[in-house]
């Protein structure tokens, strides 16, 4: 069912209090053919002035009982699912959470989908792939390079293997702010580094295609309102390292460049290994959706306008 057929249709949001999560109930909570229901573990951390517009329940993904319950309750036409554990090396060094969280929790999903008629929009990553040959199309084939990888490119394959009505949005390094959230991004970093007069090294040898949150949201509602099926790669459109997006981010604030040195991956010791030049080619949904990204330029005014607001 797609609902521009005109039908109210009840959409549920996983990981509602993360940074993609928050986006998603901020587009949707105005939406009048949209009965929409946020999720998390814990009360909702979303602003107060939303209150009323969307309704919440706390739900852990990894407890497959609470997953059905929620599910008997809300018997969603859609769900987003944005929850994860997300930070490549905390994947790496805790391996079971990880892998609860970001495959079991899928399963349990899946069966409920199964069971109320549920179509899944599942978040996957750039990181399912070794780096070696990016940008990437839909077709490409994973081969991870870290543990995190692993556990998506596993998720990726439950829903191929299932009965159920499902697209997958493969995305690459999202940037945003949101709503009481300490996270960082590199715009931010480079920003506070610069401003107190900090010298920064930052890699040269890693190509990505970053994503603006609310470009990932909108590309994810586009789907769920067509009731879209299959693979999209949903990303900015720029192919940069991150030594580009750290230039461009002082040239937009007017900050010292000159405090910025190009480095590479070698000097830096992590535990979990980056694949190299990932991104991705995003002709299909910009075909079959209409998705159209921001520039990473315009990504970073945006950011400015919601500090400032932030700030105001």
């Amino acid at each position: 069912m797609s609902i521009e057929s005109g039908l109210k249709k009840t959409v549920l949001v996983t990981g509602a209090n993360g940074l993609l999560g928050q986006k998603l109930i901020g587009f949707l909570r105005n939406d009048e053919n949209v009965e929409l229901i946020g999720t998390g573990k814990g009360a909702s951390r979303l602003p107060e002035s939303w209150e009323g517009s969307y309704s919440w329940m706390e739900l852990d993904i990894t407890d497959r009982d609470q997953v059905m319950a929620v599910f008997s309750v809300t018997k969603p036409d859609s769900v987003i699912h944005t929850a994860a554990m997300t930070q490549v090396d905390d994947c790496e060094k805790d391996r079971e959470g990880c892998r609860i969280l970001n495959v079991e929790a899928v399963r349990y999903l899946i069966e409920a989908c199964e069971k109320y008629d549920t179509h899944l929009i599942h978040l996957s990553t750039d990181f399912i792939f070794d780096g070696e040959d990016g940008p990437y199309t839909e077709e490409a084939l994973p081969n991870p390079v870290n543990y995190y990888g692993v556990t998506k490119m596993e998720a990726e394959n439950l829903l191929f293997a299932s009965k159920i009505r499902w697209a997958i949005v493969r995305t690459v390094l999202v940037y945003g702010i949101a709503q009481d959230m300490s996270r960082s991004n590199i715009i931010l970093w480079v920003k506070k580094s610069l401003e107190e007069g900090k010298t920064i090294k930052v890699v040269n040898d890693q190509w990505r295609t970053p994503t603006l949150a609310e470009d990932l949201a909108e590309g994810c509602i586009l789907i769920m309102k067509k009731g879209a099926t299959g693979i999209f790669n949903i990303s900015g459109a720029d192919f940069l390292t991150p030594y580009d997006m750290a230039i461009q981010s002082a040239e937009y604030f007017r900050l010292d460049k000159n405090l910025i040195t190009m480095s590479d991956s070698t000097l830096f010791t992590q535990p979990a290994k980056r694949p190299p030049r990932t991104g991705f080619i995003i002709d299909k949904a910009k075909k079959e959706l209409g998705y159209s990204p921001k520039s990473f330029l315009a990504g970073i005014g945006i950011l400015a306008k919601q500090l400032k607001l932030a700030d105001s």
